[in-house]
Formats: C-alpha cells, structure tokens, sequence
C-alpha cells in the first residue's frame, strides 16, 4: 500500500485519506493500487458501517499525477496496464458494499472527481472547484470515470463539463447535482462525520442492500433486484426493526460483515 493513500479503521467508520498535500493529493500510479487493495480490505473489516474519503492539507484531489504521464503513456502496453489500474481501483470503490462519503474541498479535479463520483455522496466545502479537464490535455476521461459522470449528472450536464473541461464552484455543483450538499469550509468534516454517525446508527442491512439495489437498477436487474428484498423482508434487521417499531423503541440492528 502506497504511503501517499492510507486506511484508517476507526469503528464503526472507517477512512480513506489521500495524503501527498505537496501535489494536492495528486494520485500515483501507486496511490491507485493502493485505493484498490484498501477497498479490499474493508469488504472484509468487522465493524466498519460507512466510509469517508478525504484529502489532506485542504484539497480533495487534483487528478492523475501528470507528472507520470511520460512514463506512464510512454507505450500502449504501459498505457493500457495504467488506464486498467485506475478503471479497477475506481469500480472497487463504487461497487464497495459499506456506504461512502466523499468529503469535497479545495481541488476536485479530473481522477479526484471520478474519485468523488465513485462514492455514494458528496459533501463539498464551499471553496471547493471541479473540473472534468481531459480536453485540455488532449485525453479522453475514463470509461468508469464517464459512466459514473453520466449516471449522476446526466448526459447533456456531463457532456458540457467533458467538452469545456471548465472550472465550477461547488455553488453551480450542488445546482448540477455534482455535489449532494454545500456547506462552509469550517463546518465540513463536522456535516461529514455526522451524515457517517447517521449511516452506522442505522440498518446495516438496508443501506448495503439499498446501494446494491440502485446499482441493480441502472443495470437492469430486476430480477436479483427482487430477490435481494425477499432476502431482506427475511432478514434479522427487518425483525428486531418491527419490534422496536412496536416497543416504541430505539432498534438495536444486528451487525453484519
């Protein structure tokens, strides 16, 4: 695991943290393995019921370390095998089964937004700037990174931030649905860590199942759809949910890996 990306396991929340503040958190090829191998891990850690992904030094992400594109492009061998990193390091956070947050300031820009997209929410500081540059640079944007840009903001938003690769404040984010919620850079890590407080307080079962559930959806399953709440109508979340409902009480949901 690259020292630059770090996991941090802090029951019931756990964190990813982009830590290279002298590039803006800038993703190495390395930090793109790393992301992969630390979404891994959390599908196996008990205990952990959300995830935050956050930057250090008051940026989110820059993007793709340009400074590797020489050597990572330098053949269509090497590009291919560096494009494959990212796309899996990408799919693994977006289809992670624990349900993420992206806690969005300074720049969130190009792999640091597909990194932002790939996460459930976005919560975004209000200095916060977005950028989908490929256009700039002569590239295309991924293919994980412009599905998930599709799926959110749709095609016609999606195709003017690829075709201008202009710069947005998290204000006209919020208005394109880039972003869930704006709030002052002061109040962001506390708006962050109490909508994780919120997800681990509640039905485990539910919110995995509701994220495999929208993913089901944009894939056109309907039928592992179906099944996935029969399973959960029978699951014991649903009892000990009902109970409570009847005691006129708090549930105390029953904690899955």
């Amino acid at each position: 695991m690259s020292a630059n990306l770090q996991l941090k396991l802090e029951p019931p929340i756990a964190r990813i943290i982009l830590d290279r503040p002298e590039r803006r958190n800038a993703m190495s090829a390395a930090m793109w393995n790393a992301l992969s191998e630390c979404c891994a891990t959390l599908e196996t850690a008990a205990n952990i019921q959300a995830v935050i992904v956050e930057g250090v030094g008051g940026h989110f992400c820059a993007g793709a370390d340009i400074m590797e594109f020489d050597d990572v492009f330098s053949t269509r061998e090497r590009a291919r095998e560096y494009l494959a990193g990212i796309e899996h390091a990408l799919e693994a956070l977006a289809r992670l089964d624990r349900p993420t947050i992206g806690k969005l300031e300074g720049s969130c820009v190009g792999g640091g937004l597909a990194i932002a997209l790939a996460c459930d929410m976005r919560v975004a500081g209000e200095k916060t700037v977005l950028s989908v540059p490929p256009a700039k640079l002569g590239l295309l944007y991924g293919v994980v990174e412009t599905r998930l840009l599709v799926e959110t903001i749709g095609v016609a938003a999606a195709k003017e931030l690829l075709f201008s690769g202009r710069r947005i404040h998290a204000s006209d984010a919020l208005t394109l649905r880039l972003v869930n919620r704006v709030t002052s850079d002061a109040e962001l890590a506390s708006v962050v860590e109490s909508e994780a407080s919120l997800w681990a307080g509640l039905s485990s079962a539910s919110i995995r199942g509701a994220k495999k559930a929208v993913r089901a959806v944009l894939d056109g399953r309907e039928t592992q759809l179906r099944r996935l709440v029969e399973d959960t109508a029978m699951g014991a979340d649903f009892i000990e949910g009902r109970t409570a409902f009847r005691e006129k009480r708090e549930p105390d949901f029953i904690r899955k890996n």
